[in-house]
């Protein structure tokens, strides 16, 4: 989850830029790589050290990078300079948000009480995606507790179709008909 609202400027930026240019999807792969270097103890301790002089941590991050869109390099330039290595991550996160968002993708997050074969998860993804009006992408989550059926969140929408679920609203309803 994206907590930092630096990280949403900053994917916000990229998105536009990567619009403008028609390469939303090759500047979300950069930006992952960015993200994957920048969580990295080692390079993250050696990118933040202000032991070492900003350019000599720039021809590093090159070397790492290499082969990046230029101005993905740029915005990685940017987070080393301003000491914000540690939310290379979350801007490719929120980034992807963004994208996906654009695209007319939803993530849900899928909890059931046992695994789903593909066509099950298959079958979620589209009644999921008529409910929300958009492509959505379960993200699956087994958890016994629920006992049956499954709970679903699709942003800050969820969907609780669960067994347990039920059997407490079953138990609320016989508790109060004995008063």
């Amino acid at each position: 989850m994206i907590r930092d609202t630096v990280a949403k400027r900053y994917a916000q930026a990229a998105f536009e830029i990567a619009r403008g240019r028609d390469s939303l999807e090759e500047w979300a792969t950069d930006l992952a790589l960015v993200g994957t270097v920048m969580t990295d103890p080692q390079a993250a301790s050696i990118l933040t050290s202000t032991k070492l002089a900003l350019a000599d941590r720039y021809r590093l991050l090159e070397a790492i990078l290499e082969g990046i869109d230029p101005l993905v390099m740029n915005l990685a330039r940017l987070l080393v300079a301003k000491g914000r290595v540690g939310i290379g991550s979350q801007v490719a996160e929120a980034y992807r948000d963004l994208v996906d968002e654009h695209s007319g993708i939803a993530h849900a997050r899928v909890v059931t009480a046992v695994p789903l074969a593909d066509a099950e998860q298959r079958v979620v993804e589209e009644r999921l995606g008529q409910i929300m009006g958009k492509k959505v992408i379960a993200h699956l989550e087994v958890e016994p507790a629920i006992v049956g059926g499954l709970v679903a969140r699709v942003g800050d929408r969820l969907i609780d179709g669960s067994t347990r679920s039920k059997l407490l609203a079953l138990r609320g309803t016989l508790e109060g008909q004995e008063r």
